[in-house]
């Protein structure tokens, strides 16, 4: 993103106070050694609120336990209720008819579509110095996988790259990633951002 455009968006949408961006990565911290499996299996869970059992997860598990723990914001009705207005506006891709909250949030594409929805989408950059802590990143993988995580508030040995708070197949992680994949999306939690799901999570 161009630097007199990023400012801009700035003005515009200033980000969620430094500290809360903190709490967020904490949050997401707070899981490494805590989920140590990777489980991506469909669950039937509880409305609203509904979780695995902390030991487990997949990478939007970590989204979802942070943003809960940090901001007490629960993705799942968030998820949930956009899709219920505009259902359209996601991605077709497992043909389905209606929303399905047991999983709907726990997929990488609908957090996509959220996160753009609510205005939190950025440019995506090959700039390390781009990705500021608590933002969100999503990669595609090899086999077409799409994957998603926070950036930390910790950089890698050289200290020229963030680390990334995640879950990709060993449970809950903090690694150098994030230059690892293909970026398919950047996303930043302003407060206008923040406060449109919160409208929906009430």
């Amino acid at each position: 993103m161009r630097a007199g455009l990023l400012a801009f968006f700035l003005l515009i949408a200033p980000p969620v106070a430094a500290q809360d961006m903190g709490a967020l990565v904490m949050a997401a911290r707070a899981q490494v050694g805590v989920t140590v499996l990777y489980d991506g299996a469909y669950v039937a869970l509880d409305y609203p609120g509904g979780d695995l059992p902390a030991d487990r997860g997949v990478c939007t598990d970590v989204i979802i336990r942070a943003f809960r723990a940090a901001w007490a914001l629960d993705l799942q009705r968030v998820v949930h209720r956009d899709m219920q207005r505009a259902f359209a506006e996601y991605p077709a891709l497992w043909e389905l008819t209606a929303p399905d909250p047991n999983i709907d949030h726990r997929r990488v594409p609908n957090l996509q579509a959220l996160m753009r929805r609510a205005g939190a989408a950025l440019e995506i950059s090959v700039n390390p110095s781009d990705y500021l802590p608590g933002d969100l990143v999503s990669w595609r993988l090899p086999g077409n996988l799409p994957h998603i995580g926070i950036v930390s508030d910790r950089m890698n040995a050289d200290g020229n790259r963030p680390l990334i708070l995640h879950n990709i197949g060993g449970g809950a992680q903090e690694d150098d990633l994030l230059t690892s994949f293909p970026i398919t999306g950047h996303y930043r939690i302003t407060s206008e951002a923040l406060d449109w799901m919160q409208a929906l999570d009430r």
